[in-house]
């Protein structure tokens, strides 16, 4: 059997497309029209993937995604939606999707970029990255720093991660926007800024918390100390 989908889009032209071409790639897909069902549908984990859009009645994408993540659902997204500003693709990035493909758009796209997101979640061999004091569970998204422990969202766990795999050296905001985000973003945004800090938050919760393993240096980028 084919991965299952649940697809949770209001225009019935659009949700009708995406039904047809994604079962013709083989995908075993659920349609539901709302935000308030698909947000119940997306916490009975049943799915091995979500296609959502943004502007659904009842409650918007966004919000399905965020109580999703808050609950613990780890199950891959991709936002499917007309909002194509840099600044949406941003908040969807943030309340935890994986991917981001703006209306209009090709069928076959949408096929190859479930798959792509898929791949990338499957080499789940490795449950544990670890440096030093500094654990990041692969499965739950945990970060523990000495004594410390806090849940990550999707981008945190993902920038975590691409530092904690190279430990010492020193990545640019650019290329953390790359393999992080997976976009070439305007250079001048802070987005990367804005994650590292709520990371470091995460990881020095606490009167007795350790200073955060993150490093930044001046006029380049950000690193993982060596001696954490």
């Amino acid at each position: 059997m084919g991965l299952k989908i649940l697809l949770i889009e209001d225009e019935t032209k659009i949700a009708d497309f995406v039904l047809k071409g994604l079962a013709d790639a083989g995908f075993v897909v659920t349609h539901v029209s709302d935000g308030a069902q698909g947000l119940q549908a997306i916490l009975q984990a049943d799915h091995d993937l979500v296609v959502l859009d943004l502007m659904l009645p009842k409650l918007n994408g966004y919000d399905v995604l965020r109580q999703a993540r808050e609950q613990g659902i780890q199950t891959p997204v991709i936002i499917l939606s007309a909002k194509v500003d840099l600044q949406d693709r941003l908040i969807g990035f943030d309340v935890g999707a994986d991917d981001y493909l703006p209306k209009p758009f090709f069928v076959e796209e949408l096929a190859a970029r479930i798959k792509a997101v898929m791949h990338r979640k499957t080499p789940a061999q490795v449950e544990e990255i670890k440096v030093g004091q500094l654990s990041l569970d692969v499965v739950s998204h945990k970060v523990t720093w000495f004594e410390v422990t806090s849940v990550l969202s999707q981008r945190e766990f993902n920038l975590l991660a691409f530092l904690m795999r190279s430990p010492g050296h020193i990545y640019s905001r650019q290329q953390i926007l790359k393999h992080v985000w997976e976009i070439n973003f305007d250079p001048e945004t802070n987005v990367v800024d804005v994650c590292v800090r709520r990371i470091k938050r995460k990881l020095e919760r606490g009167s007795h918390a350790m200073p955060s393993p993150i490093e930044s240096v001046r006029g380049v980028g950000y690193r993982l100390k060596l001696e954490v």
